[in-house]
């Protein structure tokens, strides 16, 4: 997680910051529907690497938006949900659907 010196003064900066990449968003749209697995968002996120997608997840998880749960199976199971801090960015990510979708209607 950052330190409050290493936030931009600007709080859309920070917004930015955190998710403002194209591939954090996908995997934050996934994990508002359920927890997944990283072959799941690796098959579902067509054109992902998996090292930007390891990279993402890890980022997220060390934002504190991302929480890894390491399940003591074997093999082991990992899956990867929205914390209590991810989750609260719904309503972000919801009104970027509507936008994108109205958007999208503009063109027909």
């Amino acid at each position: 997680m950052l330190s409050k010196e290493e936030l931009p003064a600007c709080p859309v900066a920070t917004t930015v910051q955190l998710i403002g990449s194209k591939w954090k968003l996908l995997i934050m749209r996934n994990l508002l529907s359920r927890p997944w697995r990283f072959n799941e968002l690796k098959k579902n996120l067509e054109g992902i690497s998996q090292k930007v997608l390891t990279d993402s997840l890890r980022a997220l998880e060390e934002d504190g938006i991302v929480i890894r749960t390491v399940y003591p199976e074997v093999p082991p199971r990992v899956e990867y949900s929205l914390s209590e801090l991810g989750e609260s960015m719904r309503p972000i990510l919801k009104a970027m659907e509507e936008w994108g979708v109205a958007y999208q209607k503009s063109f027909k």
